[in-house]
């Protein structure tokens, strides 16, 4: 016997029959989508046709895409045009149904987006045409089909701002460096590994072993990572706004905890195996850990933000029996 239900319908009849509905809708607001079509034509042009920077060398696109590199660990940013089509698919069923009626307020951010790409030109500066994008592409939307569909897409479209190499992130290194140090040493301390963690320098008391926290192991290579990570998480997840802006604003404890639980693995390879796989192949490897560490503190910090401590202590035996003061028989008093 078949698994699938009678009345199930197929995938590609799904995608079929929403191709369609855009296609009537096409079809019913011309004005609309001709002004679409300019907005991507013009767009396109803009950022993909016009070399500006570099000595008039390279587009925003091109210089944005070389930026994209492991030297300025941004190599992430190759996805996020990707991934903020997806988050824009994933609204799709709303912005169908929703009301589209064109709001003259989107004209604003329009403006500021020319504005900003226009200095950006006039200065050589191509971090702003990237930071033009999405009040181009949010005052557009808005403009052209009104309120309900550009709040169905504000975070697709603000979720750009991860386009834009964060270069001057990295001046936090430094201190960064010390945090994790001390915190590590501390960590090492407490489960019986005697650790003298001076400035950024790790060292057994036995002199067994020396590590020291470099720049690289600072969590400044993936803060910008895991911001973006979380911000995804955060709107795919989370029903309130001040939910979705604790988990994006714990980013870089995030960046710290994975960085923190690598390095303490790499003490513990040493430890009990061997300094200098330690400080050599697994150092290495061990590269791939932050993340897990990351997540998890993420998912973890998520969950406490749900937490219903109500429906919690209504559950807990030790507060629904809580002691009564003397004389109180619970509900009977004596006068």
């Amino acid at each position: 016997m078949s698994d699938v239900s009678p009345t199930s319908t197929p995938v590609h009849a799904t995608v079929y029959g929403e191709f369609m509905d855009f296609v009537n809708w096409c079809r019913q607001n011309p004005v609309a989508m001709a002004l679409g079509i300019a907005l991507v034509a013009t767009l396109a042009f803009f950022f993909g046709a016009l070399h500006l920077f570099v000595n008039n060398s390279e587009t925003a696109a091109v210089w944005a895409w070389l930026a994209w590199n492991p030297e300025q660990n941004q190599e992430h940013s190759k996805l996020v045009p990707l991934i903020s089509l997806y988050l824009a698919w994933c609204h799709r069923d709303e912005i169908l149904k929703a009301k589209k009626q064109g709001a003259p307020l989107g004209l604003a951010f329009v403006f500021a987006g020319v504005f900003l790409f226009l200095l950006s030109a006039r200065c050589l500066q191509p971090r702003m045409a990237l930071m033009a994008l999405p009040f181009l592409l949010y005052g557009s939307i808005l403009y052209v089909w009104g309120k309900e569909v550009a709040r169905l897409l504000f975070f697709p479209c603000a979720f750009l701002i991860f386009l834009i190499p964060f270069g001057v992130v990295e001046q936090a290194t430094f201190k960064l460096q010390f945090v994790i140090t001390g915190i590590v040493g501390a960590l090492a301390n407490l489960v019986g590994i005697s650790i003298h963690a001076v400035g950024t320098t790790l060292a057994a008391s036995n002199s067994s072993f020396h590590f020291e926290v470099a720049e690289g192991c600072s969590g400044i290579r993936s803060i910008t990572a895991l911001a973006m990570l979380s911000s995804v998480y955060a709107h795919l997840t989370q029903d309130a706004l001040w939910k979705k802006i604790v988990l994006v604003g714990c980013s870089a404890l995030f960046a710290i905890i994975g960085n923190v639980g690598r390095i303490f693995t790499i003490l513990l390879v040493a430890k009990w195996f061997n300094a200098d796989l330690a400080g050599g192949k697994y150092h290495e490897i061990s590269g791939y850990l932050i993340f897990p560490f990351a997540i998890a503190a993420m998912v973890g910090t998520a969950r406490l933000l749900n937490l219903d401590f109500k429906k919690i202590a209504a559950t807990t035996p030790a507060l629904q029996n809580k002691p009564q003061p003397p004389g109180h028989d619970g509900g009977s008093y004596d006068y």
